[in-house]
């Protein structure tokens, strides 16, 4: 999955927005104004998420901490979060050696947790225009 195909994956979920809070080259998505997702692109040498990884995209995604853990487990391109909470966030890095359903999985997982987080009149409101499975995937 590429830098474009992850930012339409992440609008496609249900009220996703865009916004560029920390300038135009990073994406930050959100539902209801929480950030479910922060694309963005590592410099020329790599160093926020190291050298291997100069000019690739990545997702900052939200994670249940015992998953968080797993999955950096199975995938090198899963590490902790480049400037979030490591505990509650991962970065994804968009190469080719991750399976771009993972990373579906991933926004999918991220956005759900977010809903489930927002208040409760909030969560209603889309829970009353939108089926729990395109929700909570």
């Amino acid at each position: 999955m590429d830098f474009s195909a992850a930012s339409e994956y992440c609008l496609s979920r249900p009220q996703a927005t865009l916004d560029h809070p920390f300038g135009p080259e990073v994406q930050v998505f959100k539902v209801r104004g929480k950030m479910f997702a922060l694309l963005s692109r590592c410099n020329a040498k790599g160093s926020e998420l190291g050298p291997a990884y100069a000019g690739c995209a990545f997702l900052n995604l939200k994670c249940d901490p015992d998953e968080a853990i797993m999955l950096r487990d199975i995938f090198a391109e899963v590490l902790p979060a480049y400037h979030m909470s490591k505990r509650h966030w991962n970065s994804v890095v968009l190469v080719d050696s991750m399976p771009e359903k993972e990373i579906e999985r991933l926004i999918d997982r991220s956005y759900g947790l977010v809903v489930k987080s927002l208040k409760k009149s909030e969560r209603l409101q889309l829970e009353l225009h939108y089926p729990a499975e395109q929700l909570y995937r």
